[in-house]
């Protein structure tokens, strides 16, 4: 079985609805789809110890975090039988509001995608080397937890 090639993850800044519907519009020739689910990542407006964040600014290690992502993607087909999936994440600023994490699950029927995008979505925030800066009004910053 030969190795199937990475998918590029990252956009330069935020993610945005045009891409999105693309994305979507894509899928209609693809007939033996009956579900589509999506999970968008948005960038809130956090108060940390008095500041509001107004925008993050993601990196990572884009080698080692496309590996992490192929990874993560691999093990999806192999536990729900999916049509498709696409990833993708921000780099660079990205403002309170904006979209910074994509996620798009196609299969036969629905209940898998539903299981599928909350696996998925886990998988990223827990392994994903991908870092960011909640920056505030006033040009300071600190660096962002994962939360749920």
């Amino acid at each position: 079985m030969t190795e199937k090639p990475k998918k590029a993850v990252f956009v330069s800044g935020a993610i945005s609805p045009e891409f999105i519907a693309g994305s979507i519009a894509k899928h209609q020739s693809k007939t033996t789809i009956g579900a589509h689910q999506i999970f968008l990542g948005q960038v809130r407006a956090d108060e940390i110890q008095g500041k509001q964040v107004v925008a993050i600014d993601y990196s990572a290690y884009e080698a080692m975090a496309e590996t992490v992502f192929h990874e993560i993607r691999e093990s999806a087909f192999e536990k729900y039988e999916l049509t498709c999936l696409h990833t993708y994440h921000s780099l660079g600023v990205v403002k309170t509001g904006e979209i910074c994490l994509f996620v798009f699950v196609s299969a036969p029927r629905r209940k898998v995608v539903f299981e599928a995008i909350e696996f998925l979505v886990e998988a990223i925030k827990e392994k994903a080397p991908v870092f960011g800066k909640e920056l505030f009004a006033d040009d300071t910053y600190t660096w962002k937890k994962n939360t749920q």
